[in-house]
């Protein structure tokens, strides 16, 4: 069943000097973004593990303790589950530290998938790491607020009227009242710039000088922060489908909302491209018509006691990450629209949005660290407001990711400041973003670009996908191989430093063509990725 990945998002362009690294809060010094002096050195490393999977055999499993409060070192600790592929070349880069995103998304896994789909000779160079951050997944404590908080049916997530408006309002309080209420000791040490100094921790624990990493979709945001926190211990870094981080992380939200519906636009013209399978018209405005349609249905009767209208954007919503679902929904929506048939619908619920409790883990680290991470409206009649303007003319998911994220609205501990990442003293960093990225959108690539000083900038024109690199793209694969290796990046002297073509669009389920081995990888990558938290 998969997971929710933390909603990610590029927002619209404010100054970035108005942005700083201090707390809004500032009598809360162990948040302040300063740098602490690196006194720790290496004793005695992790104690690795043998923890293979029929996948990734040489995967390995380990453990650290690190302080809850790392301005007060000796205080509390908390345990953060690592895992490593080992290097197998003679020289070694040190440690390639890798992150999913979310924030809330579990990297243990992913470390064995990157030294899997690099090339075998750059992998060989590194330590690939992994790491579930405070909060996540084996990490200790592991966050889990509300239980069950995500269980069909929820209510509309449209409010229309002022029943389903108080609904949603009531669940997104209780969510937050849990929060504080069970991990009281905990909430104000979590975000971006604690997360970054576990990061580094990691890398003193593993007796390394210098740290490269690795990073997707909110990862971007945490490999920024904390290479302005400690610039001179990174060796690579590669930021791929970039988060904005002027809009960290309100205005981010709505930027994505708008992206997110020209995506599922996007889906709705594929279908219509291939009405000799789906038989849902030839026009995209008519086949989103009768996606409208269905929905409208759903309100009415749910799909299997399981799907409202809320459960099929959750749903359609993977589709804006990764178009290899493309197919699968297209499939549910046919069956549904031709005869009511409601199985293919609950399937694609159950494998693409259904929420586990490892999802309820991730939604409540996504909360802990996205309401603590930057200033949020607490008026929620701003909220109505900027919400209802945004689905004016984007509608399919605007009023559900404003109920994703409404809990900061009554977050019960004080907010900080975004970091402001502009930084000119790294080494070369390798930036890969999708020109029509819905999760995050272009924008954050381009600015990210500016904020980092000698980065470069590598897009993939006219993709769509959300996590790029290592997904069947050999040119962007290329570019990544080649930096990995030895630093080099490519120079244009322009805005963009390389374009590669983007994949080619999914066929339907019933062609002939057999699957290649890049869309096998995407669709694993994509599985690792997930969808929100």
């Amino acid at each position: 069943m998969g997971t929710r990945a933390a909603v990610l998002c590029g927002a619209a362009v404010v100054l970035a000097g108005s942005f700083t690294a201090v707390p809004a809060d500032a009598s809360t010094r162990h948040h302040a973004p300063s740098v602490l002096p690196d006194r720790t050195t290496r004793t005695t490393g992790p104690s690795w593990k043998k923890c293979g999977t029929t996948d990734y055999p040489t995967l390995q499993c380990a453990s650290l303790r690190v302080p809850l409060d790392h301005m007060n070192p000796r205080g509390k600790q908390i345990t953060l589950a690592l895992t490593r592929v080992p290097h197998t070349a003679r020289t070694s880069q040190g440690p390639l530290l890798v992150n999913p995103g979310g924030p809330g998304g579990s990297g243990r896994t992913l470390a064995g998938f990157v030294a899997s789909a690099l090339p075998k000779a750059v992998a060989a160079q590194y330590d690939v790491v992994g790491f579930d951050p405070r909060g996540v997944g084996k990490s200790t404590p592991a966050l889990d607020c509300e239980p069950g908080h995500f269980d069909p049916v929820r209510p509309d997530s449209v409010p229309g009227t002022a029943e389903l408006e108080n609904a949603g309002l009531a669940r997104a309080k209780a969510f937050a009242a849990a929060c504080g209420k069970k991990y009281p000791g905990v909430l104000r040490y979590m975000g971006t710039l604690s997360a970054v100094r576990d990061m580094d921790a990691i890398r003193r624990a593993l007796g390394a000088r210098r740290l490269s990493y690795f990073g997707y979709s909110y990862g971007t945001y945490l490999g920024a922060v904390y290479a302005k926190l400690f610039p001179e211990r990174v060796h690579r870094l590669v930021l791929d489908s970039v988060v904005d981080p002027t809009g960290v992380w309100y205005e981010d939200n709505l930027a994505q909302d708008r992206a997110f519906n020209d995506r599922h636009r996007a889906l709705m013209a594929w279908i219509a491209r291939h009405d000799g399978t789906y038989k849902l018209g030839t026009d995209p405005k008519k086949v989103e018509a009768r996606w409208y349609a269905m929905r409208a249905a759903l309100a009415e009767k749910p799909a299997g006691g399981k799907v409202g209208p809320s459960e099929l954007e959750d749903t359609f919503m993977p589709g804006g990450y990764y178009d290899g679902y493309w197919p699968s929904l297209a499939d549910a929506f046919a069956s549904y629209v031709h005869g009511r048939k409601s199985d293919a619908l609950v399937d694609a619920y159950e494998k693409l949005a259904a929420v586990d409790p490892e999802g309820d883990n991730g939604y409540s680290v996504y909360t802990s660290v996205q309401c603590r991470d930057a200033s949020w409206p607490r008026d929620w009649r701003q909220w109505d407001k900027d919400t209802w303007a945004v689905h004016e003319t984007a509608p399919f998911m605007t009023w559900n990711n404003a109920w994703y994220n409404a809990p900061c609205a009554f977050w019960p501990v004080s907010m900080l400041k975004p970091v402001d990442v502009a930084n000119s003293a790294l080494p070369p960093v390798l930036l890969f973003q999708a020109t029509d990225d819905a999760a995050t959108p272009y924008q954050g690539g381009a600015t990210v670009h500016r904020l980092l000083r000698g980065s470069s900038l590598v897009v993939e024109q006219g993709g769509g996908n959300h996590g790029i690199t290592l997904s069947g793209n050999n040119c962007l694969d290329k570019h990544l191989a080649t930096y990995l290796t030895d630093g080099t990046v490519p120079r244009s002297g322009g805005e963009v430093d390389a374009v590669c073509k983007k994949t080619p669009d999914p066929k339907p389920l019933n062609t002939k063509a057999l699957p290649d081995a890049s869309s096998s990888r995407g669709s694993t990558l994509h599985g690792l990725l997930g969808f929100r938290g």
